[in-house]
């Protein structure tokens, strides 16, 4: 059998992100599995594993992992680390032509790099294998719940990038007493299961959407809201999932609803963009909108949420939306403004919890495939180019490609 090098490269993206593809322990794992599998890993004063830990592991510790085979990262590596003719894991962020990637993309067919998304790694039914949105969704909740207590002064936690690791976090939360208070959760997917699992170890109670609506609690709850929730059919008619994912422009926004029963609001729903939006700018300035605080785990600038005027960070997670005036202001500033949560690297708070499930998933769905035969075209699919072109599946990128 041909020997694989695997590296595992230094984040270089700014702000610093602490995560890694593959912990230590599953390092060790790894090499126990694959007799010939080697892992290079590039020395890292940043990552929240010590580099010492990935030698005991049986790593090799490296200043450059160019002359590896398949080179392993989270966030997009920056140019001047790309390695030519190599094969690159990470999260590129190019496949909606984002224009702040655009040169990131140009270089990597230039350098005749094969790169594989993360993003796009799915099985035959088209889902996810590999993903950190879980811990968005712990980390969006957790976040969410903290600048509640801070907006009206009832407590105090630890952000999570301060507690060590969940189990930390969650001795944190566990002080918490909620007011009767009504919380949304939207979506049904990885983010929105993460988020849950905050709320239910906060011992909050889950109602049905109807009780949501019509029933008065005192304690603290949430509602899940999936799609067919928040939407209708304009002109009437009964909900059809399949039309609305092919043909969103038939449906509007009923989300009203619940914004004239929540207190707080935690988006963690996929938005396509020909899709209603959740709410208006219109429907945030009336009366009888009651959401003042918002976790926008999504964090669509200029998306389904006009209160999400721009990415928050980690250091400095929130602001305040003025309705009236449709714009920024500082933190808790006015009664009536909404205070925004929208960090978009929420993983990165909880680095050791989201890097071990997500090495999990690597070693499980993916490394077979890499190692062995590429079983249901699973990394094929999720290659975007290799040997300087785009691949069939990813030629649309062509125009933004040429700079159209």
């Amino acid at each position: 059998m041909q020997e694989l090098k695997i590296g595992i490269i230094k984040e270089g993206k700014v702000p610093v992100d602490r995560r890694v593809p593959v912990t230590p322990t599953q390092v060790e794992t790894l090499l126990n599995t694959y007799d010939n599998v080697t892992v290079h890993c590039q020395r890292s004063d940043i990552r929240c594993f010590e580099d010492s830990e990935y030698q005991q592991a049986g790593a090799i510790l490296v200043d450059d992992v160019s002359d590896c085979d398949i080179i392993l990262g989270v966030k997009e590596v920056p140019i001047n680390m790309l390695a030519d003719g190599k094969t690159h894991f990470f999260f590129s962020h190019t496949i909606k032509k984002q224009e702040y990637n655009r040169s990131l993309l140009q270089t990597i067919l230039e350098k005749q790099i094969r790169l594989v998304d993360w993003e796009c790694l799915t099985n035959l039914q088209h889902q996810r294998l590999i993903a950190f949105g879980r811990y968005a969704g712990i980390v969006g909740a957790y976040n969410g719940i903290m600048t509640y207590g801070k907006r009206y002064n009832l407590f105090h936690l630890r952000p999570a990038n301060e507690c060590f690791d969940m189990e930390d976090m969650q001795k944190e939360y566990s002080k918490v007493k909620l007011p009767a208070i009504k919380i949304a959760l939207t979506g049904g997917g990885r983010v929105s299961k993460g988020a849950m699992e905050v709320l239910t170890g906060m011992k909050i109670r889950k109602v049905s959407p109807v009780e949501f609506l019509t029933e008065y609690f005192n304690e603290p709850v949430y509602t899940q809201l999936n799609t067919r929730d928040y939407n209708q059919r304009i002109g009437g008619g009964s909900f059809s999932r399949d039309e609305f994912y092919q043909n969103p422009a038939n449906y509007e926004s009923s989300f009203g609803q619940y914004a004239k029963k929540a207190d707080v609001l935690i988006a963690g729903a996929f938005w396509d963009p020909k899709a209603p939006v959740l709410f208006t700018k219109e429907d945030a300035n009336r009366s009888e909108f009651k959401i003042r605080v918002i976790a926008d785990i999504t964090c669509d600038i200029e998306g389904s949420i006009p209160s999400t005027i721009r990415p928050s960070t980690i250091d400095d997670p929130v602001y305040d939306y003025n309705p009236s005036d449709n714009k920024e202001e500082s933190a808790f500033a006015d009664e009536g403004n909404i205070t925004v949560m929208a960090v978009d690297n929420l993983p990165c708070e909880l680095p050791r919890n989201a890097s071990e499930d997500f090495g999990k998933e690597f070693l499980k769905h993916i490394l077979p495939n890499l190692v062995g035969e590429d079983k249901d075209r699973i990394i094929e699919r999720a290659t975007i180019c290799q040997n300087g072109k785009l691949m069939p599946d990813y030629a649309y990128l062509q125009d933004f490609v040429d700079g159209h």
